[in-house]
C-alpha cells in the first residue's frame, strides 16, 4: 500500500502559519485594549475619589483639586478614544482571524476529501487483490479435484 501525499501540504502549511499570525495579531490587540480599559478603569476611580470638593475645606485645594479633575476629565475622554479606538482593531483582527480560519479549514477539508478518496482507491485496489487470490484459490481447488477424479 503507497503511503499518502496530499499535493497541497505546501499551501495548508501556509495557511496554518498566517492562521497562527493572526490569532497572535489578536490576541496583541486584545492585551493592548485590555491595558487601555485597565487605564481607563484606573482614571475614572480616581475621578470617582475626588469629584466631591465639599470635602475640601481650604479654597487653594479646592482650586487645585478642580484643575486636577479637569485634567482628568480631558485624560478620561482621551483614553476613551483610545479604548473605542482598540476595540476597534481589536474587531478587524478578529474578522481576519476568523477569514485565516476559514481559509485554513478549507484546504484542511480538500486534504480530508483527497485522503478520503485515496483510501477507498487502495481499498479498493486490495480487495481486487484478494478476490483474484480467491479465483486462483477457487480454480486451483476444483482442478485438484478434476484431476483427482
Amino acid at each position: 500500500m503507497k503511503k499518502y501525499e496530499f499535493k497541497l501540504q505546501k499551501l495548508l502549511d501556509i495557511r496554518e502559519d498566517q492562521e497562527d499570525k493572526s490569532k497572535m495579531e489578536f490576541q496583541k490587540a486584545k492585551e493592548d485594549s485590555m491595558k487601555v480599559k485597565e487605564k481607563l478603569d484606573s482614571m475614572k476611580y480616581s475621578y470617582d475619589k475626588y469629584k466631591d470638593l465639599s470635602r475640601v475645606k481650604n479654597p487653594i485645594q479646592q482650586k487645585i483639586t478642580h484643575i486636577y479633575l479637569k485634567s482628568l476629565t480631558e485624560s478620561i475622554d482621551a483614553a476613551e478614544r483610545e479604548f473605542q479606538n482598540k476595540q476597534k482593531i481589536v474587531e478587524v483582527k478578529r474578522e481576519e482571524m476568523k477569514k485565516r480560519q476559514i481559509d485554513r479549514k478549507t484546504v484542511d477539508i480538500l486534504k480530508e476529501k483527497d485522503k478520503t478518496a485515496f483510501m477507498r482507491f487502495e481499498n479498493r485496489i486490495e480487495q481486487n487483490q484478494n478476490d483474484e487470490f480467491a479465483l486462483y484459490g477457487f480454480i486451483r481447488k476444483n482442478l485438484l479435484l478434476k484431476e483427482g477424479e
